[in-house]
């Protein structure tokens, strides 16, 4: 079970053409906007990578909005493991449970799960907050991490898993965040 104190989560390149060609980019898009809103009402840190935003543009205003205050890390590798500025700052936040969000599934946002079990961490990818140009694509990656050790997780399920019981502040922003 993923604990707020040791959760972390990962916004990948959510960019430019590229976010409006997702399957169900709308989905998508609300997906990640109450995601995003619910770690910062728990207090879970977001990292917010961008895949050489000067090709692929910035990140999409529906989701950008929720991050204002926040600044991406540029990134060229399709890993962020790759690129040493994640590295330093996914250390220094000192979780290893991973949510992984953004696009492509079956190209960054799996490369990145890949990397980050093989280090040692514990990720879940979140299945409404993930998708590929192709639903197939989507599927594919989600497989492959899952045969890499990771969990499928979706919004509502992993918010619940964070807060263990139904009471307190946070709880009734998350249950008025998701209705």
């Amino acid at each position: 079970m993923f604990t707020i104190d040791n959760t972390i989560m990962l916004l990948i390149d959510v960019q430019g053409q590229l976010s409006q060609l997702m399957h169900e980019k709308e989905k998508l898009f609300k997906s990640l906007e109450v995601m995003i809103q619910g770690m910062k009402i728990l207090g879970v840190p977001v990292i917010w990578m961008e895949q050489i935003p000067k090709n692929l543009g910035p990140t999409a205003e529906a989701v950008s909005k929720c991050m204002v205050g926040e600044t991406p890390i540029e990134k060229f590798s399709f890993s962020c493991c790759g690129e040493p500025q994640f590295m330093e700052k996914f250390k220094k936040a000192g979780r290893n449970q991973v949510l992984l969000t953004g696009i492509e599934t079956h190209i960054c946002v799996f490369q990145t799960g890949y990397d980050l079990i093989n280090q040692g961490c514990e990720v879940q990818v979140v299945s409404d907050c993930v998708s590929s140009r192709i639903k197939e694509n989507k599927e594919v990656g989600i497989q492959r991490l899952v045969q890499s050790g990771c969990r499928v997780t979706c919004v509502e399920m992993i918010f619940f898993e964070l807060m263990r019981a139904a009471q307190g502040d946070q709880f009734k922003q998350i249950v008025k965040l998701i209705k």
